[in-house]
């Protein structure tokens, strides 16, 4: 059974801590809709109804493409161990780009990882958990590191020229504004 809340509780806060993996889902006004996977340490929660989100540099950039055009957002943790839950938070969310006072604020708290490209704020209006009966048991083997790999090898510069060539429109042709 389904349970709203306006917050984050301390219970939830323990829970998104435990997690090594969530999806956020985005859409503008027309066009798809895009249901992204996250991983390594890429999540805070500020407080009760405040979370922020290290982007890193990929192939697309359709989630800020999405939330320049329509601020609205969902998150999504699910376990994989031994006790079934799927935590949802909704909201809307803004994009903070290198240019932005804060992003170096966010960058200290994220430990400076390479290919940083954004972060996301998101204001969280509702969080919403369910049993998770139905999800699968998977054990984490490890995390990844051809991402941090590739950055590193690109550079600083070559990660801006990413950005220019990749990054400033979504699949359909909606601006990021990486480039400010």
């Amino acid at each position: 059974m389904a349970e709203f809340f306006d917050a984050l509780t301390d219970e939830h806060r323990k829970f998104i801590g435990n997690q090594h993996i969530f999806f956020v889902g985005t859409a503008a006004d027309e066009g798809r809709i895009n249901v992204s996977p996250k991983g390594r340490d890429a999540f805070r929660v500020v407080d009760a109804n405040n979370v922020v989100w290290l982007n890193l540099t990929g192939s697309g950039n359709e989630t800020a493409a999405h939330v320049v055009e329509n601020e609205r957002m969902t998150v999504m943790f699910c376990s994989f161990d031994k006790q079934p839950l799927i935590l949802r938070l909704y909201g809307h969310a803004k994009v903070v780009y290198p240019r932005h006072e804060q992003f170096e604020a966010y960058e200290s708290m994220f430990g400076n990882q390479p290919g940083t490209r954004q972060f996301f704020e998101m204001s969280v209006a509702s969080v919403q958990t369910s049993c998770g009966f139905a999800v699968p048991r998977y054990e984490l083997h490890s995390e990844r590191d051809t991402l941090a790999k590739w950055a590193e090898g690109k550079g600083a510069d070559g990660l801006e020229e990413h950005w220019s060539n990749r990054n400033q429109t979504s699949i359909d042709g909606k601006p990021t504004e990486i480039i400010g």
